[in-house]
C-alpha cells in the first residue's frame, strides 16, 4: 500500500512450485479455527539458509515471516533459541506441529526466497512457495509466502500484506494514518491541523476517504494513496458530509448529509454526484455499510427513539429493523463472506463488540473487560476484527479472531488511535 512499493509491485515477478506428498491436492484437509475450543498450532520458523548457511539476512527473513504467520491468531511461533535455530531440530520434543524449512540466494541485485511446510507429524512436506524479484522486495516476498502458508493451513490467503488506516492525535490534531498490519512503516496521510474521522478504503485499497473540518464544515476528501500530494473534495455540501460506504464495485458511496436538515442516507456517484436520497423523515440515519452483493446495505438509525440497526434493500427500498436489545447499538459492519454483521451495542454503559447474523439473531459479545471497545472492522478474510479500545484516556487499535479469542493491542504507537479501517488485499 506505502508509494515506494507501487512502482516495484508493477515488474514483480513471481513464481510458485509446489510440492505435494499427499495424492493430489483435492484431497487436502484444512484445519478450522473457528471453533471456541480450538488449540493454538506449535509452529517453528529456523534461519532461512544461503547454501546451507545461515546469517543475519537469514533471520531476518525468519523474524519477519514468523511474526505475520502468529498474527492470524491461531498459531504459537516457537522461540528459536529452544532449537538452537536449527533447520533440523528435535521437533516432537519441543511439541512442534509444523516446521518452515527455508532459503534464499542472491543473483547480483535480485532474491530468491523459499520455503516449505513440513508436517512434523507425519514427517511430510505440504507445499514449497518459491518467490523472486528484487532486494528491495525482499520484506513483501516474506509476507507473500506467509500468507500462502497461511492458505495452507486453512484454506484462504492470508492477511500479511494488508494495512490499516486510523486516526491519531500524535501530533495534537486528529489527522489520518495508515500502517502496515505488523505496525512497520506508519504514514501519515493528511496534515489538515484540523480534525478527521472516518476513513475509508475504497474497495480497490488504492484511496483513501476521511471527512474533515479544516475549511469550516464537515467536508469529505478522499486521498490516492500512491502517491503523497494530492487530495480532492467529494462532497462539500452544507452541514454533515460523513462516513462514505462505496458499493462493492467502487462505482458508488452511500454518504450522510445534513444539508436538508436532519441527517439522512444518500446514494452518491463515487465522485460525489447524488444519485437519490435513501431516507428521509426517520430520525438521524449514520453509518451505512454494503453487503458484499451489493443488494442491501445496513445502518444505524434512531427513528424508534435510540440508534439500532436497520437494513434496507437499495431495489426495493423496504427497511427492516435488526436489533432490539441493549440500548443503543451502532456502528455495523458487514463481514467480507456476508453471512455475520459486527457491531457495537451498550452493555452497562460500556460499549462492547458484538457480532450477529444478517437476520438479527445469534448475537454473540466478543469483547470483554473493562473500558470501551468501538469502531469494529473486518478484515478481509472475515476471519479477524480490528476495534478501538479506550481506557482510562488511551484509545488503542486492538485486533480479535471472530471466534471471540486471542484479543490484543495490535500495535502501540505515539498518541490516541481510533476509527480503523481494514485494507483489501493487495493486488
Amino acid at each position: 500500500m506505502f508509494s515506494k512499493y507501487i512502482l516495484a509491485l508493477f515488474v514483480y515477478v513471481v513464481s510458485v512450485s509446489c510440492c505435494w506428498v499427499s495424492s493430489a491436492q483435492a484431497d487436502r484437509v484444512y484445519l478450522d479455527f473457528s471453533a471456541q475450543d480450538v488449540r493454538k498450532i506449535v509452529v517453528a520458523v529456523p534461519s532461512f539458509t544461503t547454501e546451507g548457511v545461515q546469517n543475519k539476512t537469514g533471520r531476518n527473513i525468519a523474524d519477519l515471516l514468523g511474526k505475520a504467520i502468529e498474527l492470524h491468531g491461531f498459531v504459537d511461533i516457537v522461540e528459536a533459541a529452544k532449537y538452537g535455530d536449527l533447520q533440523n531440530g528435535n521437533w516432537q520434543a519441543l511439541g512442534v506441529d509444523y516446521v518452515v524449512v527455508g532459503q534464499y540466494s542472491l543473483d547480483g541485485t535480485n532474491i530468491t526466497v523459499e520455503g516449505r511446510l513440513l508436517n512434523v507429524a507425519e514427517n511430510r512436506l505440504l507445499a514449497g512457495r518459491r518467490y523472486k524479484g528484487n532486494e528491495a522486495q525482499q520484506d513483501d516476498m516474506t509476507l507473500r509466502l506467509a500468507d500462502a502458508l497461511i492458505e495452507e493451513f486453512t484454506g484462504e490467503l492470508g492477511v500479511s500484506r494488508t494495512s490499516i488506516a486510523y486516526i491519531s492525535d500524535a501530533t495534537g490534531r486528529k489527522e489520518v494514518y495508515i500502517s502496515d498490519i505488523l505496525g512497520r512503516n506508519q504514514r501519515q496521510v493528511t496534515r489538515h491541523k484540523h480534525l478527521c474521522v472516518s476513513p475509508r478504503y475504497t474497495p480497490d485499497g488504492n484511496s483513501l476517504a476521511y471527512s474533515t473540518y479544516h475549511r469550516g464544515n464537515q467536508d469529505l476528501y478522499i486521498t490516492d494513496l500512491r502517491q503523497s500530494q494530492i487530495t480532492r473534495s467529494l462532497s462539500r455540501h452544507k452541514g454533515m458530509n460523513l462516513a462514505p460506504a462505496f458499493s462493492p464495485d467502487g462505482k458508488r458511496m452511500i454518504l450522510t448529509l445534513s444539508k436538508g436538515g436532519s441527517p439522512d442516507l444518500y446514494l452518491m456517484t463515487s465522485e460525489g454526484k447524488i444519485i437519490e436520497q435513501l431516507t428521509r423523515n426517520a430520525g438521524i440515519n449514520v453509518s451505512a455499510d454494503y453487503s458484499p452483493d451489493g443488494r442491501l446495505i445496513v445502518f444505524v438509525s434512531d427513528r424508534s427513539g435510540k440508534p439500532q440497526l436497520y437494513t434496507m434493500d437499495l431495489s426495493s427500498k423496504n427497511v427492516k429493523r435488526l436489533t432490539f436489545k441493549r440500548s443503543e447499538n451502532s456502528e455495523p459492519a458487514w463481514s467480507p463472506k456476508g453471512d455475520q454483521i459486527a457491531f457495537t451495542g451498550m452493555v452497562d454503559g460500556h460499549y462492547q463488540i458484538f457480532v450477529m447474523d444478517t437476520e438479527g439473531k445469534n448475537a454473540r459479545q466478543l469483547s470483554d473487560g473493562w473500558g470501551d471497545f468501538e469502531s469494529p472492522n473486518w478484515s478481509p478474510d472475515g476471519k479477524m476484527l480490528v476495534f478501538t479500545r479506550k481506557r482510562n484516556g488511551k484509545s488503542d487499535i486492538c485486533i480479535v479472531g471472530a471466534n471471540g479469542k486471542n484479543m490484543r493491542v495490535l500495535f502501540t504507537f505515539k498518541g490516541n488511535q481510533s476509527y480503523p479501517q481494514w485494507s483489501p488485499r493487495p493486488q
